[in-house]
């Protein structure tokens, strides 16, 4: 499969310079957001490349590492940016561009097959996507262990194994730390016994050309100062900053509730979303972590009810029964719609979510004593980024004493609101729809 994907917003030179650049559909590197927008890790930062230098640009996806490898190799692209780890081989046949992201590769086993160390792996089922830097590192390995064996997989993805994997038709395969951090929590059941890497570089691959040569030399000095700068930040942040400690149990018990216990209440989900404005996969993952979905939850602060709502802001909503699930949820989603108007003009985008849902957790009070401590520091306090580090200063007592709604234990929506963008995450999976 080959998707080709116009950019018309970014910034152009008066010469309207084209650069055709190859990537993949996986979650570090190009995929469409609920919004159905273009995201991703390596996408953004493709954008961010372009804007500044100049270029309009063409994402063209291929289906696989191997795919991207092909085309660059037979002159289709000018830059490939697809979560590449540097090798030597892919070094001797192509430029090679800045170092973005600091990987491992690790081994990655289904539930029940624990190996110990790298000659465990063999007389398993150790599959792989081909071309990709995982055969590489085998091979390696195989001097070894020469009983080592695997199977290559043309065209395939790593989440494609990792479902292989979760079918029982794979032992094991071998992937970048970064991935499996982020699958973890689509397939829970796979366990991480050892690396079999220490840190390597993801880079961009540029053609053996004159323009290919340029453009990795263009590259490397725009990233020496993209690095440093707070846009760079934000995207790392937008796609890794809320990844919490893989914690098993909680993540398998959740897709179990998914396919058992929200489809009972699924559809006051949308009923609310619907009627205030917010994407009712939001609610749900906010209602998890508030109740697990049990619409009787109480709280030793006597706040009740499958969105946890107080006895004042629920009488406040026009909520008589708050351990009604239906009253609970368009009382929680009118809540957060009234939030939503309160957060700043200046926070933009889904940050604005995680505002109104740190407002939702802490109180609206302490939010802005928060954004008022970022402007007295210095601070932009008008990204998500940002406000988890000036939040947890509200416990400390040189800044609270100064605030007007004092002392708050601001770690708390700082972890509240990573775990509901964890579960949000989780739930677009099962419910794609925009």
């Amino acid at each position: 499969m080959t998707l080709s994907v116009l950019l018309p917003l970014i910034v152009l030179a008066a010469d309207e310079k084209w650069l055709k650049v190859l990537t993949r559909n996986a979650p570090t590197t190009f995929f469409y957001d609920a919004q159905n927008e273009p995201a991703g890790f390596e996408y953004d930062l493709i954008k961010a490349f372009a804007k500044d230098n100049g270029y309009k640009v063409r994402i063209v996806v291929k289906d696989s590492v191997q795919g991207v490898m092909h085309a660059m190799l037979a002159g289709e692209g000018d830059i490939a940016a697809a979560g590449l780890t540097k090798t030597a081989l892919r070094n001797r046949r192509l430029y090679t561009g800045l170092s973005y992201l600091t990987v491992r590769e690790e081994a990655v086993c289904r539930h029940g097959v624990h190996p110990k160390n790298p000659g465990d792996l063999a007389g398993l089922k150790l599959e792989v996507i081909a071309d990709s830097s995982y055969v590489e590192t085998l091979t390696k390995l195989q001097k070894t262990y020469p009983e080592l064996a695997w199977k290559e997989h043309p065209g395939y993805t790593t989440e494609h194994i990792f479902e292989r994997m979760q079918r029982k038709k794979v032992d094991c395969t071998i992937a970048d730390s970064h991935i499996v951090d982020i699958n973890r929590r689509y397939f829970p059941h796979l366990n991480v016994p050892f690396a079999v890497s220490e840190e390597e570089s993801l880079v961009w691959y540029f053609p053996k050309t004159p323009k290919g040569f340029a453009l990795m030399r263009q590259s490397a000095r725009w990233f020496k100062r993209f690095e440093r700068s707070t846009r760079f930040k934000l995207i790392k942040e937008r796609y890794f900053g809320h990844i919490v400690k893989f914690d098993y149990v909680d993540t398998a018990r959740y897709h179990t509730r998914i396919k058992k216990r929200l489809p009972k209440y699924i559809d006051s989900f949308r009923r609310g979303g619907k009627k205030y404005g917010i994407d009712w996969r939001i609610l749900a993952a906010q209602a998890y972590q508030e109740s697990h979905w049990n619409p009787r939850a109480k709280s030793p602060t006597g706040v009740r009810g499958m969105m946890m709502l107080t006895l004042a802001t629920a009488k406040q909503l026009g909520v008589t029964n708050r351990l009604n699930y239906r009253h609970s949820i368009e009382g929680g989603a009118k809540y957060m719609k009234q939030l939503l108007k309160r957060i700043p003009d200046k926070v933009k985008g889904r940050d604005r979510y995680k505002f109104a849902l740190a407002a939702y957790n802490i109180g609206m009070g302490h939010l802005y004593d928060a954004v008022n401590l970022g402007k007295k520091l210095g601070i932009d306090p008008y990204n998500w980024r940002n406000m988890k580090t000036l939040l947890p200063k509200l416990a400390e007592r040189k800044y609270y004493k100064k605030l007007r709604y004092g002392y708050a234990r601001g770690t708390e929506p700082v972890r509240y609101v990573t775990r509901i963008e964890n579960y949000y995450d989780i739930l677009l999976r099962y419910y794609p729809e925009k």
